[in-house]
């Protein structure tokens, strides 16, 4: 999306602001209030992005890596979505919202296209910024007033520079889950990926990326396996966390080792989430003793002590 935004026009007096100030509230009220929209419109895009990448079954991990179908698919999805976010129903454009039909437009790009038969009616725009993982979503009526010039081979114009000042932002450049792997260091993830099993995989994922919560979706990623949650458990001695360990590296779950997390002052973690970390001087040690952690355990000794957090 366009870094720089010129401010809304929509205000009272404005030709659209009673049609477009209707639907906000309206959205904003099925969204179950505004910060519920703030929390569940940008878990919902990350959502529709990564089930398309698909990294567990493919391998990618960027959406430049998808196919051009793929792309154009996101958006399919995001209306899909969208709609079960907001219990929408389907309309003779996309969607029905207050009597009006409503086009809904996704893009992740800088622009949307609209087609001829959304002219003169009220548009749901939304757009998801990878790079930056900021998204947006807003509210225009598709006055051609508002449209380029120009068409594409489909008739579809797009919002012109003047247009942008007359959509009305429900939320507007605000920070969605970014895409795990463009926060990493390329090396490193190169480094995870080259392992050539799961396990071996897995171990390098927790060993590189510490003190860092990682989603339950990232490991399966990694592990590329069915069962990809028995790589995480404690096996023998030839698990994942009983490898870290051997290195000094205390592997924990959100669900079940939240408390020893909090005691470790490590930043915090969902129910479907884990993080590593190296025990750092004799308090944390002592913590991390106390749940039957130990630094130099031999990958075949007897396992008398608890387990930490097993994961079911």
């Amino acid at each position: 999306m366009k870094r720089s935004l010129p401010p809304s026009l929509i205000a009272q007096g404005h030709p659209d602001y009673d049609t477009l100030s209707a639907l906000a509230t309206e959205i904003t009220a099925r969204a179950d209030g505004a910060l519920e929209l703030e929390q569940s419109f940008p878990a919902m895009l990350r959502r529709c992005i990564d089930d398309v990448i698909m990294t567990p079954k493919t391998g990618r991990r960027a959406y430049e890596e998808l196919e051009k179908t793929e792309k154009t698919y996101i958006g399919t999805r995001v209306e899909i979505e969208l709609r079960a976010l907001l219990r929408l129903p389907r309309g003779r454009l996309d969607t029905e919202i207050l009597g009006r039909d409503v086009d809904i437009k996704n893009t992740m790009g800088s622009n949307w296209m609209i087609p001829t038969e959304a002219l003169d009616q009220p548009c749901l725009l939304v757009a998801a910024d990878e790079a930056r993982a900021r998204c947006y979503l807003g509210l225009i009526v598709a006055r051609p007033a508002y449209l380029t010039r120009g068409k594409n081979k489909d008739g579809k114009g797009s919002i012109s520079a003047e247009g942008f000042s007359h959509i009305l932002w429900l939320i507007c450049d605000h920070p969605y889950p970014a895409n795990f792997w463009r926060t990493q260091n390329p090396e490193v993830v190169a480094e995870i990926f080259s392992q050539g099993t799961g396990n071996a995989r897995m171990v390098s994922l927790f060993r590189l990326i510490q003190n860092q919560p990682i989603a339950r979706d990232v490991v399966e990623a990694v592990a590329q396996q069915k069962d990809f949650m028995r790589r995480i458990r404690s096996d023998k001695g030839r698990g994942t966390r009983d490898l870290l360990e051997q290195e000094g590296i205390l592997l924990l779950s959100g669900q079940y080792d939240n408390q020893l997390i909090k005691a470790l002052e490590l930043p915090h973690c969902s129910g479907a989430e884990f993080i590593s970390c190296t025990p750092q001087g004799e308090q944390q040690q002592r913590l991390a003793e106390q749940v039957g952690f130990s630094r130099n355990q031999s990958p075949h000794a007897p396992q008398t002590s608890p387990q930490i957090g097993e994961i079911k």
